[in-house]
């Protein structure tokens, strides 16, 4: 059972960059200020993670601190379906129901699937298909396969890009995602914690790598309070300081495209 490819599990949060960029598609910008209170969309009252909320915000601070009042606000407004097809446009490829608790990430996903959507925050915009093998040779060195990169192209603004990585980049510095942060190494992502503790994610990235870490049981049953800016975020951190060691520090990409 290879985790990273057949496991189907609720993003929680991780979901959220797809909300905020279809928000930001149709107008929004990080500094709008939204409430972040209670709100009640045809019945379903979500509450934020620590059970209180904080009045009024910025959208950056919003998403940092991880507002499910706000998500759902602005799923609510620009619909479900439009977050739907954000989502699918940057590569989640698992169904998606098209209701308002698609805000905090209610329908499943891969990890693999998750970070391959995430990979266009990290490269500028450009969509990606994630592959696993490069080529194929017989014993005598002929050829049999090649992998040969699809074309998608950009699926975001290069204005949106950045507003993204801000909202992003906000997260590991001052939010959620706090343990995640690299020691002198620009680092953008975002926690995803899911009811009862059945999942926890941190998935970010920096100018060179985009990392996903999901904790979970198989079984779906709750963690003992595990959240994504807890074990996920030190995972992130301790794998990505080994990986990124003999690395050049570089500005994240999208941070680049801010004028």
């Amino acid at each position: 059972f290879n985790r990273a490819t057949d496991a189907v599990r609720q993003p929680g949060s991780a979901f959220k960059p797809f909300v905020y960029l279809t928000a930001f598609e149709h107008g929004h910008t990080p500094d709008d200020v939204m409430n972040d209170g209670p709100v009640n969309i045809h019945g379903w009252k979500p509450q934020d993670y620590e059970g209180r909320f904080k009045g009024p915000v910025p959208l950056i601070e919003a998403f940092a601190e991880s507002s499910n009042s706000v998500a759902a606000q602005l799923t609510d407004e620009v619909g479900p379906a439009a977050v739907a097809r954000t989502a699918r446009r940057l590569g989640i490829a698992s169904p998606l129901a098209k209701v308002a608790s698609l805000a905090l990430g209610t329908s499943g996903v891969t990890p693999l699937e998750l970070t391959g959507a995430y990979a266009p925050f990290a490269n500028g915009g450009n969509g990606v298909v994630p592959f696993g093998i490069v080529s194929i040779h017989t014993r005598a060195g002929k050829e049999l396969y090649r992998h040969h990169e699809p074309n998608i192209g950009l699926v975001m603004s290069p204005d949106n890009n950045a507003q993204m990585t801000r909202v992003m980049a906000q997260t590991v510095a001052t939010g959620t995602g706090k343990a995640a942060r690299l020691e002198g190494r620009p680092t953008a992502g975002k926690t995803g914690t899911t009811q009862d503790y059945r999942d926890a994610w941190f998935v970010g990235f920096t100018a060179d790598l985009v990392c996903a870490v999901w904790i979970g049981n198989d079984n779906n049953t709750p963690m003992k309070r595990a959240t994504g800016g807890g074990l996920p975020a030190h995972i992130f951190h301790a794998f990505m300081e080994d990986a990124e060691q003999n690395l050049p520090v570089r500005p994240l990409v999208g941070s680049t495209l801010i004028a």
